[in-house]
């Protein structure tokens, strides 16, 4: 069985939109390369800049 690894040893990557870093998930393991989008709201918003107001 593989060991665990702590999480600050887990590759991370800043979101484009939003400019935080997220780290890497299981659920991306085969498409890491491809994760540009820290989550769906962000890749939701990835057409606007970051610091554009939000419309209601």
């Amino acid at each position: 069985m593989a060991r665990m690894r702590k999480k600050a040893d887990l590759p991370q990557k800043d979101c484009v939109v939003c400019g935080r870093p997220f780290t890497w998930r299981k659920k991306w393991e085969r498409c890491w390369d491809d994760v540009r989008y820290c989550s769906d709201a962000c890749r939701k918003r990835k057409g606007s800049p970051a610091s554009a107001p939000r419309l209601s």
